[in-house]
């Protein structure tokens, strides 16, 4: 989505919601409403204060109408079908080509949950149950594995055949769970010693 034109039907907090999930992708955003919440005023969006207006939704790559008026909600998704644009309408599975789901990030890592527009609410409860599991270490723990997998890649190593099981354990996070930032770190560089001497396991220095 990154620089690409995105438009959100509506303007009410389910609207922000969407337009935030926009934005958090890189996409520059119009909001078209005659009222606005002051969630959406406050977001870095281009708002235009009128009703939607009939192909309006022709001019943007992807389009998310959020409404509550299931007659103005469907007429922006069938002006997305007859201009083959990709369409989600809040809370109206029939009026959807696409669903936004419910997104968990940890720095690097994003854990999406959807109910494929079934229930939005259980969705949301799930990643928040989510985010109780998945704690700030496992962002740290994926920057430690980007560098094992720069240091195989540029020893001509396959990073698909490397035993990574063996180094995600209950070890590696918990140790940067409880704050030991330095032994995770000598685990991987373990691990990593281990795969570049060519000792992780049947196929470790097969190329791919």
């Amino acid at each position: 989505m990154e620089g690409l034109a995105c438009l959100v039907v509506g303007g009410g907090r389910v609207a922000a919601r969407k337009a935030t999930s926009l934005l958090e992708c890189g996409a520059h955003v119009t909001v078209v409403a005659p009222l606005v919440c002051a969630e959406i005023e406050r977001l870095p969006v281009t708002i235009l204060r009128r009703e939607y207006e009939p192909r309006e939704a022709t001019h943007y790559r992807l389009v998310v109408t959020a409404t509550g008026v299931a007659e103005v909600d469907r007429a922006v998704f069938e002006d997305g079908e007859n201009a083959g644009l990709m369409v989600n309408a809040a809370d109206n599975p029939e009026s959807c080509r696409f669903f936004l789901p419910s997104l968990f990030r940890r720095g690097p890592v994003t854990v999406a949950v959807s109910t494929a527009g079934t229930s939005p609410f259980l969705a949301v409860w799930l990643r928040r149950r989510i985010g109780e599991v998945v704690g700030p270490e496992f962002a740290e723990a994926a920057s430690l594995l980007a560098r094992a997998r720069r240091a195989l890649k540029e020893a001509g190593q396959s990073t698909e055949a490397a035993d990574w099981d063996s180094l995600l354990d209950e070890d590696l996070v918990a140790a940067l769970a409880t704050g030991r930032g330095a032994a995770a770190k000598g685990l991987v560089d373990e691990w990593l010693t281990s795969q570049l001497r060519g000792h992780g396991g049947p196929g470790t220095t097969q190329s791919c």
